[in-house]
């Protein structure tokens, strides 16, 4: 967890972000998770009765800290997906949890903070439709198991064909990529998805909402990505991104979802820039 630490001092001491808000989100609550969570899981997360199995699926050990965290994680994107109806944009600085399930945890996610989040706002009358643009390294299997189905919400991910998980629950649309995919194959396969997901968007009526899942794990330095990007790539990936929803009026919340660099800093580099970017390119909003 010392990454997002890292990643909250920087943009806490950056001058790029010196008009920007830092806020601390409440912790998402019962009726919010139950949205998406079943409620025996969610009990047995609260109450650490989860089986020694669930607690290997997860990847870490039980603790109230865990809890709370996950709950805050969850409570950010649900923050900032009610700041980016406002704003345009705004960034939850942890989240991206895409492969919790309905009923367990799995890969270090606890709950869905995406789904949660539109869900939430949905339930609210806040939005009727959104998409989920995953672009962590690996499947949003959860995200996609969770909204399967559901001609509201729109789930694209782009992700190593052959990472984990090893098995995925079929997105709206999935991007698989080789081993190995550097910057220019990757911004063109992007290229080619956006366009894809502009062609739902205008046949549904417009997505309200969009979440953005900007792994940092295809840098090319990534333990666990097996992917070749380079930082100027994944620069120009959000650029991309942020471009697509600023063009067609989609307020955008973003979370920074995986990272596994050996050096921290270059998770908190790739991190940050993504920050920087939605900071330069909010005024496209209005």
């Amino acid at each position: 967890m010392d990454k997002y630490r890292r990643l909250r001092r920087h943009v806490a001491s950056s001058d790029q972000h010196r008009n920007d808000v830092l806020l601390v989100p409440p912790a998402a609550d019962d009726r919010q998770l139950t949205l998406c969570h079943d409620a025996g899981y969610l009990n047995r997360v609260k109450t650490g009765t989860l089986s020694a199995a669930e607690i290997r699926r997860i990847g870490f050990p039980w603790s109230p800290q865990m809890v709370q965290r996950s709950r805050r994680s969850t409570g950010a994107t649900i923050a900032a997906s009610r700041g980016a109806l406002i704003d345009g944009v705004a960034a939850n600085l942890a989240g991206g949890t895409h492969h919790a399930q309905s009923d367990a945890g799995e890969g270090y996610c606890i709950f869905n903070d995406a789904a949660v989040a539109i869900r939430t706002l949905q339930q609210e009358s806040l939005i009727r439709r959104a998409c989920v643009i995953d672009l962590d390294v690996h499947q949003g299997n959860g995200t996609a198991a969770i909204l399967s189905g559901d001609a509201t919400a729109f789930t694209l991910s782009m992700h190593g064909a052959k990472n984990f998980p090893l098995r995925k629950f079929p997105s709206d649309l999935d991007v698989p990529l080789d081993d190995g995919t550097a910057d220019v194959t990757y911004l063109a396969k992007l290229t080619s998805a956006l366009e894809t997901l502009g062609q739902h968007h205008t046949a549904c009526g417009g997505f309200d909402l969009a979440i953005y899942l900007a792994g940092a794990d295809p840098y090319a330095g990534d333990r666990l990505g097996r992917m070749s990007l380079s930082k100027s790539g994944l620069q120009q990936r959000d650029r991309q991104v942020l471009r697509w929803c600023a063009d067609r009026s989609i307020p955008v919340a973003i979370a920074m979802s995986g990272g596994y660099a050996p050096d921290v800093n270059d998770i908190v580099e790739i991190h940050a820039a993504t920050l920087a970017i939605a900071s330069q390119m909010m005024p496209l909003w209005g």
